[in-house]
């Protein structure tokens, strides 16, 4: 998915005039990195805050116009107001093609529905972690991981090291925090007895006898047919 944003060089810098900038709607912003010096730049305020209600606009290489200048960069930081909806000021990174950049993704969570731990045993699935930071070079970057909760059960807990990552990306993993963290695990609510999970285990054991006992076998439904 490819997002592209203008911006225009800003000359004039300080609190009055970052001031006087957003009060004409606009977004003091700096972009940095590379081996270019840091560069004060302004933005359209509504542009950008429409984009910053968009996911990907977080965790994607973004196309930034400067001026006629086509640069890659990545949303850094957003300062925004304590409680008006207004942001105050944004920092961007150029990124180069060759070198890898670190990023937080959002980790996408499905088959969460079917997970016996869900399915057959009422529990809850509880999101330890909904991004991972990882490593790559920017035209592998996904704009989302998936962790696939199929096989869950109560108790059991979904680790980094157990997602099946897009080619090219590794997990940024940090000393102290644990080699293999925990990125979700299934629960059962609190108060749920254990003849309520039971008795889960048993309705959804029976519905599929059900449905097994109603669909008749392949032979006997093709000489039905032919009847």
């Amino acid at each position: 998915m490819k997002i592209e944003f203008s911006a225009n060089q800003r000359s004039l810098q300080g609190t009055g005039a970052s001031r006087r900038l957003r009060r004409s709607g606009k977004v003091p912003a700096i972009v940095y990195g590379g081996d270019q010096t840091a560069q004060p730049i302004e933005l359209d305020h509504n542009q950008l805050f429409h984009s910053l209600k968009s996911e990907a606009f977080h965790a994607s290489v973004l196309d930034m116009n400067l001026d006629g200048q086509k640069l890659q960069v990545l949303l850094r930081d957003v300062q925004m107001h304590a409680y008006k909806p207004q942001v105050l000021h944004v920092d961007f990174q150029r990124v180069a093609a060759d070198q890898k950049i670190h990023m937080k993704v959002p980790l996408h969570f499905i088959n969460a529905d079917v997970a016996p731990g869900v399915k057959l045993r009422g529990g809850i699935v509880s999101h330890v972690m909904n991004e991972l930071e990882v490593m790559c070079l920017p035209k592998d970057l996904p704009e989302f991981i998936e962790v696939d909760l199929k096989e869950a059960n109560v108790g059991h807990s979904i680790h980094v090291h157990d997602i099946t990552m897009p080619p090219g990306v590794a997990p940024k993993l940090h000393k102290g925090k644990g080699e293999n963290p925990v990125v979700a695990t299934i629960i059962v609510p609190r108060g749920t007895t254990a003849d309520e999970v039971a008795g889960a285990e048993e309705a959804a054991a029976a519905a599929a006898a059900s449905a097994a006992a109603a669909t008749p076998p392949a032979g006997v439904a093709k000489q039905a047919e032919k009847k």
